[in-house]
């Protein structure tokens, strides 16, 4: 038995702004009634400002939640935060959903998104979801079952962080039926942090820079609280040689715990095969 929050609980007994809104400036669609979720939402924006939203769901109590507590997030805001909404930020206003329900607020996201796509004044939406290359990716089907394109999938890991198949299942139900897409989501998984490793590596002379400045104007800076300093002597690769000073240098204990610092803290902001070495 899933888990519910109270305000999920609340959201779907007693959900808020059903119905429909005529001569709506925005609306917007996702899911299907043939995969058995769909949401429709309607938006009154005036002077950049979305007056009034409402839904139309079909789906599980998770679906009605989510929809509900999206239009509660959108009404009285700028257009332009609204289009920052994501996914998380819709279950994290449930105080979470379990897991296996976490396409319902990707569903509300989606909705959300098509109807400011369809609002005649946005005209520039996020640069990802405008260039001609996602397009092309929207155009991809992934999952027949579900009708979840490759784009789709390629938005939840980003935005979510997910890293398996399963995860992917439960955000998109994307692999929850026949299964056979599910060698193809996890080449998209690959791909996604393949990019994502050759985008965040830096290069030798990024390396010594982000190193230098971490070391002047961070760990320095926390070494000289306790009358300590830290002087950088050379690097070579991934070896970091340093030479400490003042009153940390003069205690062995605290020499060792210091080393471990410089190092821990070089790992975690520049690479973690760094190798700090005192001279």
């Amino acid at each position: 038995m899933w888990d519910y929050s109270d305000k999920v609980i609340d959201h779907y007994r007693n959900p808020r702004n059903v119905g429909k809104i005529d001569n709506a400036d925005a609306v917007g669609l996702a899911g299907s009634l043939a995969c058995g979720d769909q949401l429709k939402i309607y938006l009154k924006i005036s002077n950049g400002i979305v007056t009034d939203a409402k839904f139309q769901t079909f789906g599980c109590g998770s679906a009605v939640a989510s929809s509900s507590i999206l239009t509660e997030m959108i009404i009285g805001k700028p257009v332009e935060e609204v289009k920052k909404i994501t996914n998380k930020d819709i279950a994290d206003q449930l105080d979470g959903l379990p897991p296996e329900k976490m396409h319902c607020s990707v569903m509300g996201y989606e909705a959300l998104e098509d109807a400011l796509k369809n609002y005649d004044d946005l005209t520039d939406l996020d640069d990802i979801r405008n260039d001609e290359a996602n397009k092309q990716k929207a155009e991809k089907i992934v999952c027949t079952c579900f009708g979840v394109t490759e784009n789709m999938i390629w938005d939840a890991i980003k935005t979510n962080g997910l890293k398996t198949v399963e995860e992917i299942t439960n955000f998109t139900k994307a692999g929850g039926a026949c299964g056979r897409c599910k060698g193809l989501i996890q080449d998209i998984i690959d791909t996604y942090y393949k990019k994502e490793a050759e985008e965040t590596t830096l290069s030798p002379a990024q390396k010594i820079l982000k190193i230098n400045n971490i070391i002047e104007n961070q760990i320095s800076l926390e070494l000289k609280k306790d009358g300590g300093d830290i002087t950088l002597v050379d690097i070579d690769g991934n070896k970091v040689m340093v030479k400490l000073r003042g009153k940390c240098s003069g205690c062995k204990n605290s020499h060792i715990t210091l080393k471990a610092f410089v190092e821990t803290t070089l790992r975690d902001a520049v690479d973690k095969n760094i190798e700090v070495v005192e001279v």
